[in-house]
């Protein structure tokens, strides 16, 4: 029996192998994505996450719509800035030749009360507003990627966990199988070890699906349809000290959120003042020449008219926009109670993840690879079963999983700061909290 015994741990010891060399890859991968951060070349078959913002940057759809509403407003300003048309006009008074008279004339409005500069204050508002809102644009995409980056990454850790759990689970149901043939276990023991086998298989087939949908959420953001064909690098895990929420809070008012709310401000302010220039009625003068044809004689044509403005002044909408101004300035006031609190939502995720990736590194992670390790030598000794083997084995990939999960919720709170932080002297604070390694 104790050779049975020597062949499975053998069995589990080759299980194994396999991981160790995964995990000599992964720092193989890590090595080279710091020489990408040095500046060095990288393969091509790999994607790392500065590389992944970079290329949604260049690629995402959306992204290029905000772009291109900025190309838009330009188009708004230029024309903001023109001039009325002038009018030409021919009139003929009389049907017959001999008596007739032919007048041309021609018209030029001229705008009052500041019309044009108005119009074109407006329209420079607008320009910088759709300016901005491709900066915030910038900042949600970057955040979103982060997401989806460390999500995938999450999804294909717990995809490989699963299919060694899976594999490991196979050995202890054959294993269970022999026993039973062999009478040294009862009937209910080879059934525990086939649902566990089963259980297993669910979650793999479960991790699979939501490692192609991680995958396929993150190509969307690169602007790929399908799927992604490059592997992943885990970035690096020690992170620079996050400033204090005090800290951060002063920082709100600079942020390009609340720089859209009071430009919308400024936006509605010129618009008010368009709509009061309405207020003032243009004048139109008229210059043209009047010829009778009985007489051929010519007659110059000079006139002048305004609008009377008997029935309203634009009063109406001098009063929406008025409205408009005070909503956008309640605006400002929700957009920084909104930023105030998420801001404060995040930092606190920031804290609660790094006080698990501490509690996990030092405490959770050595009790669950010292208890696989006595599992092993025990089944060795013959003093467990497999089951109690697989059972720590599990343990031991949940605690792993659990520490990845805290590791990409602390990334994942970082570039939800980073949506309203804006940090001098970085492209909108990008790589402001990572170690300074994974700069750029």
């Amino acid at each position: 029996m104790q050779s049975k015994h020597v062949v499975f741990a053998a069995a589990l010891l080759m299980q194994l192998l396999p991981h160790a060399r995964t995990y000599a890859t992964e720092q193989e991968i890590k090595a080279a994505y710091f020489n990408d951060q040095a500046g060095a070349s990288i393969p091509s078959d790999l994607l790392t996450l500065n590389k992944a913002i970079l290329l949604a940057l260049e690629s995402n759809p959306g992204l290029r719509s905000a772009q291109q509403s900025v190309a838009v407003t330009n188009g708004v300003r230029e024309q903001a800035a023109s001039f009325p048309q002038p009018e030409i006009s021919v009139l003929k008074e009389g049907l017959q030749k001999s008596t007739s008279t032919q007048t041309i004339q021609l018209s030029q409005t001229l705008e009052l009360g500041g019309k044009r500069q108005a119009r074109i204050n407006a329209a420079e508002q607008e320009h910088q507003l759709a300016t901005n809102f491709f900066t915030i644009s910038r900042a949600e995409l970057r955040a979103e990627v982060v997401a989806a980056y460390l999500e995938a990454l999450n999804a294909s850790e717990r995809a490989n966990l699963v299919s060694a759990s899976l594999e490991l689970a196979q050995k202890a149901s054959n294993a269970a199988a022999k026993r039973l043939l062999a009478g040294k276990i009862s009937p209910l023991e080879q059934k525990r070890s086939d649902i566990a086998e089963a259980n297993v298989r669910l979650e793999f087939a479960q991790a699979n699906v939501e490692l192609k949908q991680a995958r396929r959420r993150l190509a969307a953001l690169l602007g790929r349809p399908g799927d992604l064909t490059e592997t992943l690098v885990m970035p690096e895990f020690e992170l620079a000290e996050i400033p204090s929420l005090n800290d951060l809070k002063s920082r709100i008012d600079t942020s390009p959120q609340l720089r859209q709310a009071r430009m919308q401000i400024t936006r509605e302010e010129a618009q008010l003042k368009l709509e009061r220039s309405q207020q003032m009625p243009d004048v139109t003068l008229v210059i043209g020449n009047k010829k009778e044809s009985e007489t051929g004689r010519s007659q110059t044509v000079v006139g002048i008219s305004v609008p009377l403005p008997l029935f309203h002044r634009n009063q109406g909408n001098v009063l929406s926009a008025l409205n408009r101004v005070e909503k956008a300035k309640t605006t400002v006031e929700i957009e920084y109670l909104r930023m105030s609190q998420q801001l404060a939502d995040a930092y606190d995720r920031t804290q609660i993840s790094q006080q698990q990736i501490s509690a996990l590194r030092q405490d959770i992670l050595p009790a669950a690879q010292a208890a696989f390790d006595a599992a092993v030598k025990g089944f060795e000794m013959g003093k467990f079963n497999f089951l109690d083997v697989l059972d720590a084995q599990r343990t031991l990939f949940q605690s792993r999983t659990q520490y990845l999960r805290a590791v990409s919720d602390r990334y994942r709170s970082i570039a939800e700061i980073q949506r309203y932080v804006s940090v001098e002297g970085t492209e909108a604070g990008e790589n402001f909290f990572l170690n300074g390694r994974n700069k750029k």
